[in-house]
């Protein structure tokens, strides 16, 4: 059975925790946010690859992470779309409810993108940017208007303990930029991140597609860098999910893993982006215009100047590339971030709670349930400053900033 609508504030707590037994058709309690990178669990849902697997997902659409994540936490979803640091703050016992969480496998590789307002590109653009200019060199004619006196400008990202947020801060550092004393960082919710930007509210933001390039549309931005060519590596997304319904229900978590690497590979091939645009542009999932979504899952981002759209490659990726398997150094990473950005004291402990929150075991084994082999994502690797991320040795890499 498929899930057919989306809605909110049913609160139903999962209580069921009786053996797990063969329990095909179970229903399974999604929560996601209107990105484009809710696709695996829209196509698993909507297509048959839930159904394949012999369980339903319900989605249940929401608009801000937090209210997300609290409900994935009391139990009113069995799992979540969230953002990939977001399961390892809640095991360390910053932000939310207590409550453990682990992360089986992610949902997408990119997707995001940094846009600011018209005013700020033409001030950008006098010192010196361009379109497709790269990271360094825009964020050299950041540097120069910053300092040429103006107001602190402030940036949206969408949530504190999000690859937005550490890929804003990445930039804007690299750049001569401190992110906590030249400018003002701000959380704005996806679906608010273009009216935030249309009313002045914020001069910029990092957020996921399709609201860079909406923003673009509106003729209220300007998309100047993807967060892929900040890191290429970087997951965005991941399915969250309670700890305990891991536990209750193996069988059911193995399944929904196998239906969403499977529905992720269905939207990274090229002939399925249209049908997958106009799937999510339904006002229950993003509710977005369908050519612009596909625009984003092509890997096109509007050009300033009226001009073709600038290809990015590898912009963004559902499971091509091993996308979905969790990586413990990626997890790493983020706990670093962390500790560089003042979120979490520095501890042993913290640091192997934030790399037992990735399981790849779980992702191995419900793969090779099906008889299907699997690709680890790439490590951490593919930074614009040329900086190596050692996960051996996250103190000296964090260190390595301070120096």
């Amino acid at each position: 059975m498929l899930a057919d609508d989306t809605h909110e504030g049913d609160d139903r707590r999962d209580t069921d925790a009786g053996a797990e037994a063969a329990d095909g058709g179970a229903t399974i309690r999604a929560g996601f946010i209107p990105l484009t990178d809710c696709a695996p669990l829209a196509v698993a849902a909507r297509l048959g690859f839930a159904a394949a697997e012999g369980v339903r997902i319900d989605l249940v659409r929401q608009t801000s992470w937090a209210s997300l994540r609290d409900r994935l936490a009391i139990g009113l979803f069995d799992v979540a779309q969230m953002l990939a640091p977001m399961p390892i703050a809640a095991n360390l016992g910053v932000g939310g409810i207590p409550e453990p969480m682990i992360v089986p496998m992610a949902l997408s590789r990119g997707g995001n993108a940094i846009t600011v307002s018209t005013a700020l590109w033409r001030a950008m653009t006098a010192a010196g940017a361009r379109p497709g200019a790269g990271p360094a060199a825009l964020g050299a004619a950041l540097r120069k208007v910053v300092r040429a006196g103006r107001p602190p400008m402030t940036f949206g990202m969408v949530h504190p303990f999000s690859a937005h947020n550490y890929a804003l801060r990445y930039w804007l550092s690299a750049s001569g930029i401190d992110p906590d004393a030249d400018v003002r960082l701000v959380v704005v919710p996806p679906p608010y991140a273009v009216e935030a930007l249309e009313s002045g509210q914020v001069d910029g933001f990092c957020v996921g597609e399709p609201w860079n390039t909406v923003a673009a549309a509106r003729g209220v931005g300007v998309v100047a860098l993807a967060a892929s060519e900040i890191w290429t590596a970087s997951p965005c997304k991941v399915l969250g999910m309670r700890a305990a319904f891991a536990e209750r229900h193996p069988a059911r978590a193995a399944a929904l893993v196998r239906a969403l690497v499977r529905a992720g590979r269905w939207a990274d091939d090229p002939a399925n982006r249209r049908p997958l645009a106009e799937l999510l542009a339904a006002p229950d999932l993003v509710g977005a215009d369908a050519g612009l979504i596909e625009d984003g899952l092509a890997g096109r981002l509007p050009d300033p100047a009226g001009a073709a759209p600038r290809a990015v490659p590898d912009f963004i990726a559902f499971a091509a590339g091993g996308a979905t398997f969790p990586r413990r150094d990626h997890a790493l990473w983020f706990y670093g971030q962390m500790v560089r950005w003042g979120q979490v004291p520095a501890s042993a402990d913290a640091e192997r709670a934030a790399a037992a929150t990735y399981r790849p075991d779980i992702h191995r084994a419900a793969l090779a349930g099906a008889g299907e082999g699997e690709q680890e994502a790439v490590a951490v690797d593919g930074f614009f400053d040329g900086r190596v991320f050692d996960p051996d040795d996250v103190a000296g890499y964090v260190a390595g900033f301070r120096g």
